[in-house]
């Protein structure tokens, strides 16, 4: 197939391409600056996607969105909302557009759909929670309109925390980690569901070749775990104690209350329903196994 991809510089993307190629995709990167051969050159804030450009393409991955890790000043939040609608639009109406179509749109979404659920198991049947990250996942699902009326098969990548030595939460905790100094974040009873990086890219590749797959799909591990289970299971990968507590007010103080609740006090327990149900193996179906692979020590 040839698969169109975003965010091509972004983690994720950052292992799905070889792996696309590896088993024989060709593979079709959106880029903001000069396009080099065989990519495209879009820009959502300019408006600017040649629909001719993506004439052949079998299918689309779109992963790209700014990151959350930032000041949720209004500024931030309407740069983080509107970096996926934008995109998101632009994309879906050009894929819909084309003749032919592609067969399927795997769009990128969160398990902040969710909101804070406490203890509550969450598949994708579950309702959408209150909150800005769950705002955001709603309007980021709802900007992918344009495919599905067209009928193309749309798939909602509900992805958790993702887990992978050279990038996000996992890299950014690993040296404080290593040296002793990591510990729960307040109570430690929220939930974490998370992925690992090779499950990620695993349940993607599954998305795109199940036909019957569409909809919302929870891309978070079988055993989501707490913030207390998820220290322990850090400390013992790296062999090192993880006692420490860091206090709610102290991560409130750092990122904002809104900020920290929403993406560290609080969490979900999203649960793989449809990966599970259409046949998906997890190679990491438990933290332990995740970080043991991971993380080599």
């Amino acid at each position: 197939m040839r698969i169109a991809v975003t965010g091509t510089h972004g983690l994720i993307a950052g292992r799905l391409v070889p792996a696309l190629r590896d088993i024989g995709h060709t593979v079709v990167p959106l880029v903001r600056g000069e396009a080099r051969a065989g990519e495209v050159h879009w820009d959502p804030s300019r408006g600017e996607l040649q629909v001719a450009d993506l004439a052949g393409i079998d299918a689309a991955v779109h992963l790209a969105g700014a990151g959350l890790l930032r000041r949720w000043s209004d500024r931030g939040k309407d740069l983080i909302l509107d970096s996926r609608i934008t995109g998101t639009t632009l994309l879906a109406g050009a894929l819909a557009s084309l003749d032919p179509k592609p067969k399927v749109f795997l769009s990128g979404s969160a398990v902040g759909w969710y909101g804070n659920r406490g203890d509550e198991a969450l598949s994708e049947d579950s309702t959408s929670g209150t909150g800005f990250l769950a705002e955001v996942a709603r309007r980021w699902e709802g900007s992918a309109a344009a495919a599905i009326d067209a009928g193309i098969r749309t798939v909602f990548l509900r992805t958790g925390i993702v887990q992978a030595a050279e990038g996000g939460a996992l890299k950014a905790q690993r040296p404080i980690f290593s040296l002793g100094l990591g510990g729960r974040i307040g109570s430690g009873r929220q939930w974490v569901s998370w992925i690992s990086i090779d499950d990620e890219v695993g349940g993607i590749l599954h998305a795109l070749g199940t036909d019957g797959l569409s909809g919302p799909l929870n891309l978070s591990a079988p055993n989501p775990v707490t913030n207390a289970d998820y220290t322990k299971a850090l400390g013992r990968a790296l062999r090192r104690p993880a006692l420490l507590v860091v206090p709610k007010a102290a991560v409130s103080a750092a990122l904002g209350a809104e900020m920290a609740q929403q993406m560290l006090l609080g969490g979900q327990r999203a649960l793989p329903a449809k990966l599970e149900a259409t046949g998906y193996e997890f190679r990491h179906p438990t933290i332990d196994d995740a970080l043991s692979a991971l993380l080599r020590v």
